[in-house]
């Protein structure tokens, strides 16, 4: 199958050096910023991406502030929330879903996808910041484990980390082979299979 790979998502703005500002006061990356056929090409991507987005003037059809429900993956949603927070965006408190709709505050067990927090841009254009730690079984290549930033990479050391003391724990010894147990758990977490025992 031809891979199809998702490059950039357009955003509808009412103004082009407004939302140039806001997206660069976050620290995404400025790609492209230049005239095209009589309007303006202005393209960001945020830390760790392999998708973009683009500004286009508002219409009829797709008023600013129109694109909702634009997600952005965190390994860390407090941290991205604090991050956010310091550069003077206002974001919605951590909540997770229920059954019956939402409650307040991270899932009670941190299980991935479940953690949400929300901000708009200038215009209303919404994102949410989604906790994903673990991929669900096939929405990752397993027989390849990438990561897209050093702080995706540490994130997930981090949690290597905590499960491997566990493991000592349980065996009641320290593990002169925890690289080779590292690498097997950040293997597992990626493709959604069993960690190591």
């Amino acid at each position: 199958m031809t891979d199809m790979k998702l490059e950039v998502a357009t955003i509808p703005v009412a103004d082009l050096d407004r939302a140039k500002a806001f997206y660069a006061g976050l620290g995404w990356r400025l790609d492209a910023d230049f005239r095209l056929g009589g309007g303006r090409a202005i393209q960001f991507t945020p830390p760790g991406s392999d998708c973009s987005i683009h500004f286009s003037p508002g219409t009829a059809a797709a008023p600013p502030g129109s694109a909702q429900g634009l997600y952005l993956i965190v390994s860390d949603i407090d941290a991205a929330r604090e991050e956010l927070t310091a550069k003077g965006v206002r974001v919605s408190a951590t909540f997770h879903r229920t059954p019956d709709g939402q409650a307040d505050g991270p899932a009670p067990d941190r299980a991935s996808y479940n953690s949400l927090a929300t901000f708009s841009d200038p215009d209303g254009n919404g994102w949410v910041l989604q906790e994903v730690t673990d991929r669900l079984p096939g929405r990752i290549d397993s027989g390849t484990t990438t990561y897209t930033s050093a702080n995706d990479l540490a994130t997930a050391l981090r949690r290597a980390a905590a499960a491997h003391g566990e493991h000592e724990q349980r065996t009641g010894e320290a593990d002169e082979n925890w690289p080779d147990w590292y690498a097997a758990y950040l293997v597992s977490e990626q493709a959604g299979t069993e960690p190591p025992k």
